[in-house]
């Protein structure tokens, strides 16, 4: 009788075993988000947990605000900001990974309602006044907010136009006020209100870029997370040609 050697495929098997639990394991990626970047964060983390098994968990808001919690000790590892003075404070506070520092996208500001035939292609409308309610993101918190200001600062409507602010938190509640009605025009990132080459449903003035500063938007991976591999991964994963296809469809500049 011919006695069949199992020695072979035991150690085969624990070799495999073995192997299996060499593998990296995917992990979670705390990650800050400019509330005006939403949309497209929201597709690029897709792509990037699909691409590398990675899962961001993303948590949208105003700079200042998240600038306040970072230093306080919030666990985020990668932070989006909405400019780039924040994320330059942080790194001279040390509180980045260093040379992490880079600008992701370059936003842009817009004159928004809802409804068509409230906003004219010359943004008369802001002299003519024949409004309540201008909706605007807080501009102490918020860079979209001082973009707002000191366009209409150039513009020479500032003070008149102050009594109809209605001010968000951040972008998003900005953009929700008008979206509701709540107020019958205002001040968004070009990014809520476009995609695709096409202007959501209303009327809209680009606001010219020589009325405001450039709305450079940083990204930076934190102190937390610059020896984690899935934010790393994450901050490389923003400059490849795939996020920054997703950044251009929503009318960033890069």
């Amino acid at each position: 009788m011919i006695r069949k050697n199992f020695r072979l495929p035991v150690a085969l098997f624990a070799l495999l075993c073995s192997a299996g639990l060499s593998h990296v394991k995917a992990d979670e990626v705390q990650v800050a988000v400019a509330a005006n970047f939403t949309a497209p964060m929201r597709k690029i983390a897709a792509e990037f947990e699909k691409d590398t098994g990675h899962k961001p968990v993303l948590s949208f808001g105003a700079t200042g605000k998240f600038y306040a919690q970072i230093t306080n000790g919030a666990p985020f590892e990668v932070f989006l900001a909405a400019d780039d003075e924040t994320p330059a404070r942080l790194e001279k506070e040390l509180l980045i990974a260093p040379h992490s520092r880079f600008t992701y996208a370059i936003g842009k500001l817009v004159l928004w309602s809802a409804k068509d035939g409230v906003v004219d292609g010359n943004g008369e409308v802001l002299k003519k006044g024949a409004f309540k309610h201008l909706a605007l993101a807080n501009p102490k918190i918020a860079s979209y907010g001082t973009a707002a200001v000191e366009a209409m600062s150039k513009l020479g409507v500032l003070e008149s136009l102050r009594p109809c602010f209605v001010q968000g938190d951040n972008i998003t509640q900005t953009y929700q006020f008008i979206a509701t009605g709540n107020a019958e025009l205002g001040f968004v990132a070009l990014s809520q209100v476009y995609k695709d080459g096409k202007l959501a449903p209303g009327s809209a003035w680009m606001v010219p870029s020589l009325l405001y500063t450039p709305i450079r938007q940083d990204a930076v991976l934190l102190a937390k997370g610059r020896n984690k591999p899935a934010a790393t991964a994450l901050a490389d994963y923003l400059k490849s040609d795939k996020a920054k296809a997703i950044i251009k469809s929503y009318g960033y500049d890069l």
